[in-house]
């Protein structure tokens, strides 16, 4: 596999590709194409005055984002991506930590507690002349957010090469290929969609905040797309809406959750012409490794045949050694990324069944019911299993006696009553299914039908306790 060499910048790795190809970078609302961002600015032609900075890149619109990224590797020092849903009171502990030197962004921003920031650079998208050659070489630092749902993010440290450690770079190979992504490129999932096509030459369609699902993908089949990519909830969400249909994509990627068979399988039954593949990656470890199979977990041969990356299983949760993961946290108060041995270890509990791997959730979502251990993803994999169930949450309810219960929201495919006897009965389908499958502290005490679930903008699904 040719991958990025770490002496290359992505404008340097963009321009070798666009000699054969015309790939354009577009969202709803705005498009430009790569040949002119290479020519132009969408910093007004500022950008000199970032070489050896640290910039913070705090924009509304992710395109915006996408442009000043391919600008500004190779001339600022760091890069900071502030993801969408950024609590503005978090900005000045993030521009603090990241020595910022430098805003871009397309909107005001008046906070007095970031006047200490020297400059602000408005870039709205709009490409002008350049009216400058190459600033200074650098091996840019990209900081990563943490979606983390309380408190300032966790600063995570990458470089251009190691988030592209999984790609293979250069000229696209035969056929016409146009990636999407749910995710929002600012996230680590939706950077990896974003550098896969710009390093390969292929188009990429974005969605906007103003965009439903439904209208997204009918803007992504209108466009052609042929490779997309999400979290399972996503995906969930997407085969809910009535315009499902409207894409007919040849490659499925899942990522960010678990993907249990329910999710595989509908995938297939409605785009039975894809290859659908899931992913494992986080923030810190960067991507591990792809399974093509269509089937939940893993085998046990990847934890030892995967090129490039080393991974073991210690205390019951997944360690991941390779040139992908990140180098630290920038804020020093989080502590050391890696073990003494290089190993980040991801907190992904995993169980070894039948020379497969399967998991069983994270080491901080443990629900405790009288001393017993539950995780959610695993009572969810049961529920998703029943046909009329779209997509479920199960989280905690306090207790007197037990400390906790489990309590199950779930998502039907057709809307449910409140009367209605065939939702009893799928009610009690469901706990049934449960107490065949799962141990007896893990059955819910409450199925509660509901009509959506609350998604995260890492598109994860999100978790509270209550």
């Amino acid at each position: 596999m040719k991958t990025l060499q770490n002496s290359s910048s992505l404008w340097e790795a963009i321009n070798s590709t666009v000699e054969v190809c015309d790939p354009f970078v577009s969202s709803p609302e705005t498009k430009f194409t790569l040949r002119d961002l290479l020519a132009g600015s969408v910093l007004g032609g500022r950008c000199q005055e970032l070489s050896g900075s640290s910039v913070l890149i705090s924009t509304t619109d992710q395109i915006v984002a996408a442009a000043a990224l391919i600008e500004l590797d190779g001339v600022a020092r760091r890069m900071v991506l502030c993801p969408p849903g950024l609590p503005a009171e978090y900005l000045p502990s993030i521009a603090k930590s990241a020595e910022a030197d430098a805003i871009v962004s397309d909107r005001i921003i008046e906070d007095p507690a970031i006047a200490s920031v020297g400059s602000f650079i408005h870039c709205d998208g709009r490409i002008v002349p350049k009216g400058y050659g190459s600033p200074g070489r650098y091996e840019t630092e990209w900081v990563l957010l943490t979606s983390g749902t309380t408190g300032v993010p966790k600063l995570v440290v990458h470089t251009l090469a190691s988030l592209a450690g999984a790609i293979s770079v250069g000229n696209p190979g035969s056929g016409h290929v146009t990636w999407s992504t749910f995710y929002d490129i600012r996230r680590y999932g939706g950077l990896q969609i974003f550098l896969r096509a710009m390093l390969t030459g292929t188009s990429l369609l974005l969605s906007s905040a103003q965009t439903s699902t439904a209208d997204f993908l009918a803007f992504a089949g209108a466009h052609g797309v042929t490779h997309i990519s999400g979290t399972p909830s996503h995906w969930r969400r997407a085969l809910m809406s009535s315009s499902a249909h409207l894409i007919a994509p040849e490659y499925v990627r899942l990522s960010g959750e678990i993907a249990d068979q329910a999710i595989l399988n509908h995938l297939a039954q409605v785009y039975p012409n894809a290859r659908i593949a899931h992913a494992f990656a986080t923030t810190e470890a960067g991507v591990a490794f792809v399974v093509n199979d269509v089937t939940t977990g893993f085998p046990a041969s990847v934890l030892t045949g995967t090129p490039g990356v080393e991974m073991k299983v210690e205390n019951g949760s997944l360690r991941i050694r390779s040139p992908r993961t990140a180098s630290r946290y920038l804020d020093k108060e989080h502590g050391p990324l890696k073990d003494a041995n290089g190993f980040v270890d991801t907190t992904d509990l995993l169980d070894l069944r039948n020379e497969r791997y399967y998991f069983v959730g994270r080491r901080d979502g443990v629900i405790n019911v009288g001393g017993l251990k539950v995780h959610p993803e695993e009572v969810e994999e049961v529920i998703n299993r029943h046909p009329e169930v779209r997509m479920s949450l199960v989280r905690t309810k306090k207790n007197p006696i037990t400390g906790a219960l489990v309590v199950a929201d779930v998502v039907l495919r057709s809307a449910p009553g409140s009367e209605s006897g065939g939702d009893r009965q799928i009610q009690q389908d469901i706990l049934l299914l449960c107490r065949e499958e799962l141990a007896p502290h893990k059955v819910p005490a409450t199925i509660n039908f509901v009509a959506t679930l609350a998604v995260a903008e890492s598109g994860k699904l999100i978790r509270r306790h209550a």
